[in-house]
Formats: structure tokens, C-alpha cells, sequence
């Protein structure tokens, strides 16, 4: 989990967070979640067609866990899914939430 940890970090403006106690770790960037990271999965924010498809493909791939169904998967991390699987959803999910930020954020992100 720690590589993903990392990989989160390294995202523009990603930023730590720890709002419901100790776990789960909240990726966030610009005060917004991209990624929920437990001790054996990992929630990312999907399109809905690409979240269906995908927990159509792989078992560990789950609707959102006390999340919208909708827009959140829910990852078990076991070894199923290559870290660069992983990379790309939260590529992904960062991604989504970048391009919901206001003009104004995104460009402050950009300059950060």
C-alpha cells in the first residue's frame, strides 16, 4: 500500500488527510477526495461506465464502500491487479476531480 501511498503524493497538489480518525487515509487535492487508502483497499472516484465495466472484470473491484455507488470503487488490494492497473485508476480518479474543480483552482493547482 505504501507504493500507492507514494504515487497519491506525487500528484499535483495532493494533499493527506485523516478526517474520520486514523484510518482511512484521504488523498485529497484542492480539499477534495481522490482517494481513500485502508490497510487492504483502496477507493477511487470512476466514471460511472468505466466503475460498472471494471467490477464487471475484476472480483476485487466493488462498488464504493460507504461511498456513492455511482461514482466510487472500492479495491481490494491482494495482488490481483498489476500496480500499474492501480496507477491508472487513480490517475483516473484524480483526473475526474481535477477537471470538477473550479477554472480559478485549477489554475492556482497548476501554478503550485
Amino acid at each position: 500500500m505504501q507504493q500507492l501511498i507514494y504515487y497519491c503524493e506525487e500528484k499535483q497538489g495532493a494533499q493527506r488527510d485523516y478526517p474520520f480518525g486514523p484510518e482511512p487515509l484521504v488523498m485529497k487535492v484542492a480539499g477534495k477526495m481522490f482517494a481513500l487508502i485502508s490497510s487492504d483497499s483502496i477507493s477511487l472516484k470512476c466514471n460511472p461506465e468505466i466503475a460498472q465495466n471494471l467490477r464487471e472484470q475484476h472480483t476485487v473491484v466493488k462498488p464504493g464502500y460507504h461511498l456513492n455507488k455511482m461514482h466510487w470503487n472500492t479495491v481490494t488490494v491482494d495482488g490481483t491487479l498489476s500496480e500499474l492497473e492501480l496507477q491508472a485508476m487513480i490517475d483516473h480518479s484524480y483526473e475526474l476531480v481535477v477537471a470538477s474543480l473550479t477554472k480559478l483552482a485549477r489554475a492556482e493547482l497548476t501554478q503550485a
